[in-house]
């Protein structure tokens, strides 16, 4: 076989066409790790003499020491794309039921606009108290509500934009404008992965697809792509764009990965300043290895039946949702930084946006997710992890005590107070921070920005929110802002 040719393709082609671009920078790093750019004196010279210069390669997603003593390891932030409604789920609100209907002074502001009255929509489930702290919550989720002595719940988040776009970006990034490092990259910037064969951040996607700004939400900004996150499906083929090429098998993928060290080492070791050559073997590599180690993580026949049950994948409705939050957890065990799990994609009744019919849009997107939820919970504890892994739920802002249209239940967005709730990682349990008012339209007492909740992430995870830095644009940038914010110190074990 002629040494440029495999499969039918140049040696060119194949590389442009299995690895060329993807995680260049931490790949390099990776190799350079492993010496494979070490000897930089040509041929037999260095052959003969074992000589061999130090790497200038740097791994960046190598393990960092946390800049405090941390709590938590990992994240999984369940992402409710769309805005739940607080008022329905978790914020019990008694003086709601009794307005349905009326019109009454009220000051909302929405996509509809700012407004001074609207029609009240009373809540439209019922709420039970649980758990030893008692905590409301409503008969959506019956699941989680099991566990909410373990769960701290924020009340009174705001943010300032109630426009889906610009709202995603401020929870995921901390700004309402784009291209800003998400929550995710900065995490695995300040403290790298535990894991060199699988992404330090991860996303999963709804079935409906992507929420709106798409990849600017798990954007790595700023900083370099190798902190980006890494769109991953829980079924199937975990990374579709690791597919290999047509008519080749994993053993050919190797002998051809061999073969270009081969044939380039010479070249390297000659030209060191060369790094596109060596970026994209690179590449491939990581390529490979994540070919490798992707479908194990996604192997849940290695799971119990009772772990599947647990996570409703032996029930249609909850499989999809189920086998995310089961990944989520494996990713975790695996020493992924960072996993992202959305609810809801694409627009309108796929996901939580209830602008037209509450009842029939979030009885769907709970029913798909409670049961889900409560067993990742479960699964953390029962394995010992809960404790160094932080739960998050909640999405870019709530909805409004009143009425969008004449006519309807449906809520517009509420940006002015919202719920969000933590778990795990040092999280205190069976508490309740910061109140909205008495009908839920904004937050009042013990307000938390949406940085306030950033910094309390960071902080769990062993980095100090108002030193973490990048420095960009002439500044010392940070998630929490170049004015700095202090973490929720209440829920705080």
């Amino acid at each position: 076989m002629n040494d440029r040719q495999f499969c039918g393709r140049t040696r060119r082609e194949f590389l442009w066409q299995t690895g060329g671009g993807f995680g260049a920078a931490a790949l390099t790093g990776m190799l350079g790790a492993d010496g494979f750019f070490d000897s930089r004196v040509k041929g037999s010279e260095a052959k003969a003499a074992g000589h061999a210069m130090p790497t200038t390669f740097v791994n960046p997603l190598a393990p960092k020491p946390p800049m405090m003593a941390a709590k938590a390891k990992s994240v999984i932030f369940i992402f409710c794309y769309g805005g739940p409604s607080h008022v329905d789920t978790f914020d019990y609100k008694p003086k709601l039921y009794p307005l349905d209907g009326k019109t009454i002074p009220i000051k909302t502001f929405g996509r509809g606009g700012k407004r001074n009255e609207g029609r009240v929509v009373g809540p439209k489930w019922q709420f039970k108290q649980y758990g030893e702290c008692g905590k409301y919550v409503s008969d959506l989720f019956p699941h989680v509500a099991k566990h909410v002595d373990d769960i701290a719940f924020l009340h009174s988040m705001y943010a300032e934009s109630p426009i889906h776009g610009s709202a995603m970006l401020m929870m995921n990034s901390g700004r309402i404008l784009s291209g800003n490092p998400s929550l995710g990259t900065w995490i695995t910037y300040g403290l790298g992965s535990e894991n060199e064969n699988l992404p330090g951040y991860v996303v999963m996607l709804d079935k409906t697809g992507g929420p709106i700004s798409g990849p600017k939400n798990w954007s790595s900004g700023y900083m370099p792509a190798a902190f980006q996150g890494t769109v991953v499906r829980a079924d199937g083929t975990a990374i579709h764009d690791l597919d290999l090429p047509a008519g080749m098998t994993r053993a050919a993928q190797r002998r051809m990965l061999d073969l270009l060290r081969e044939k380039n080492q010479q070249h390297l070791a000659a030209h060191a300043d060369n790094t596109e050559l060596a970026a994209r073997i690179a590449s491939y590599e990581l390529a490979f290895k994540m070919q490798q180690h992707a479908p194990e993580a996604i192997d849940f026949s290695q799971e119990t039946a009772e772990t599947q049950k647990l996570y409703g994948l032996d029930q249609e409705r909850t499989a999809d949702f189920g086998r995310k939050c089961l990944l989520a957890r494996r990713l975790v065990e695996r020493g992924v930084r960072f996993i992202q799990v959305y609810s809801g994609g694409a627009h309108n009744d796929d996901n939580w946006d209830a602008h037209t019919d509450i009842v029939l849009n979030h009885t769907k997107h709970a029913g798909d997710t409670d049961k889900p939820i409560a067993g990742l919970l479960t699964d953390l504890r029962q394995r010992g992890l809960l404790d160094e892994t932080i739960v998050v739920w909640g999405g870019e802002f709530g909805r409004q005590p009143t009425a969008e249209y004449a006519k309807g239940t449906g809520r517009d967005h509420n940006a002015y107070g919202f719920t969000m709730w933590l778990a795990g990682g040092g999280i205190k349990g069976g508490v309740s921070v910061g109140e909205t008012d008495e009908l839920g339209s904004a937050a009042v007492a013990d307000r938390f920005h949406v940085k306030h909740l950033h910094a309390t992430i960071l902080q769990q995870m062993g980095l100090d929110p108002n030193r973490l830095s990048y420095f960009y644009n002439g500044l010392d940038q940070k998630l929490v802002g170049v004015e700095g914010a202090e973490p929720i110190h209440q829920i705080i074990a």
